[in-house]
């Protein structure tokens, strides 16, 4: 039963896997593999035509949904900041693992290498977030923009009526539409990336993945291991590590097995309420935090960079970095919530560093996206849960933990 379940939920990984070392194999002893490339074409091709329209629509979708409470202002802002520093805090860490080790082995030449290009501040603001014109928005390389414009649009329906406009209800049967649509050019995707990517640049890139892979594995788990008890003990004190390290393991076993946070929620929800989170606080940070906490995709976007800097010949320095930190904070938080959020993150990063080679940098993202999901997704939705502990710090006092470790001593105090 367990063992169809893991065939269940993971069957796109496995065929991923397979297609790849397959492609590996055929491209070693088949000189002329490079005559697959159209099967993998066609698969690019048709992403590109349907994942932009779905980031239009899923995000407007989710704007005219937004409805605001003043009783949770407080735990809101104070999740939202702390998601967003654990996840800088997740970004930096990871690019200095990258810059320590070496993810591409040097001298790879399998990719041509790609132009440095400079840009001006002013120039990367202003395409960071608009276009000059509305047709430019319609396009992969104007990922960004089209996120700002579809969030615009989507506090718009929601001042015009919300979800009782005539427009909202569009939205939403376009939208399932779309992600039905984005369903049937998945199956296709084992055979894409087999064909596109894999047969034509040959073992030589698998060996670069595997190298990543491992990187990327170890330092997930450190992370979750090592800064989830200081997070736990800077927001729950004295005892907390402890308390956290109880009730970690269900939801990081959930979630690496699932490779969904939301799929956690329940398991999250569970172990709070076991730990003695107060539900003003766990019943927000732990839906919110299952669509915008992302620490391991933060994680994984560096990780993504830096390979395609690899990959392409080029210096991963402080600039980029600290761009490519920005954007990985960026995506995590403000673009995993909503369906296939993270090809969007990988497209945000393709669009901005690799305009010009979006066709060989986008597969290649998407490709070790997917295979440093499993991990990802549990570091995410752990650190959800630690997210908790510090919340309540601002939200339930410092002593909040104690209070619920040592009921009778508060007690006893107070009688006195």
């Amino acid at each position: 039963m367990q063992s169809g379940n893991f065939f269940k939920n993971n069957w796109f990984l496995l065929t991923m896997v397979l297609g790849m070392v397959a492609g590996a194999v055929v491209g070693a002893v088949w000189p002329g593999a490079t005559c697959l490339e159209p099967l993998g074409t066609i698969f690019i091709n048709m992403m590109f035509c349907v994942v932009v329209p779905m980031v239009f629509f899923s995000i407007s979708r989710a704007g005219d949904n937004m409805v605001s409470d003043r009783k949770a202002g407080q735990v809101m802002i104070t999740t939202i900041i702390t998601f967003l520093c654990t996840a800088a805090i997740a970004a930096i860490i990871m690019y200095i693992i990258v810059r320590i080790v070496h993810i591409v082995p040097a001298g790879f030449e399998a990719v041509e290498t790609a132009e440095e290009t400079e840009i001006s501040v002013s120039s990367l603001i202003i395409n960071f977030f608009t276009k000059p014109d509305f047709i430019e928005l319609f396009s992969r390389r104007a990922i960004l923009p089209l996120i700002v414009a579809a969030i615009l649009f989507g506090f718009g329906v929601q001042m015009a009526g919300g979800q009782e406009t005539m427009t909202a209800k569009l939205l939403n049967d376009i939208n399932t539409c779309l992600m039905k649509t984005m369903r049937i050019i998945t199956y296709y995707a084992p055979i894409g990336f087999f064909a596109y990517l894999v047969a034509t640049y040959g073992p030589a890139l698998i060996g670069a993945y595997g190298k990543t892979l491992i990187v990327y594995y170890i330092v997930a788990f450190a992370y979750m291991f090592i800064f989830a008890p200081i997070y736990a003990k800077f927001g729950g004190g004295q005892g907390a590590a402890k308390e956290m390290f109880r009730h970690l393991f269900p939801p990081a076993a959930v979630s690496f097995g699932t490779c969904s946070s939301v799929a956690t929620i329940p398991t999250n929800m569970e172990v709070c309420e076991d730990t003695g989170i107060s539900k003003d606080v766990s019943e927000i940070v732990i839906p919110l935090g299952a669509t915008i906490h992302m620490d391991g995709s933060a994680m994984s976007a560096i990780v993504k960079v830096a390979f395609l800097f690899g990959i392409f010949g080029l210096d991963f320095g402080t600039g980029q970095a600290i761009l490519a930190i920005i954007i990985a904070v960026f995506s995590s938080v403000a673009m995993s919530g909503i369906p296939g959020g993270g090809g969007t993150g990988e497209m945000v990063l393709c669009s901005i560093f690799f305009p010009e080679q979006m066709a060989i940098a986008l597969p290649i993202a998407w490709a070790l996206g997917d295979l440093v999901d499993p991990p990802a997704t549990m570091v995410n939705a752990a650190m959800d849960y630690v997210s908790t502990y510090i919340v309540s710090r601002y939200v339930d006092g410092k002593d909040w933990l104690q209070k619920r470790l040592h009921p009778a001593e508060e007690v006893s105090v107070s009688e006195e």
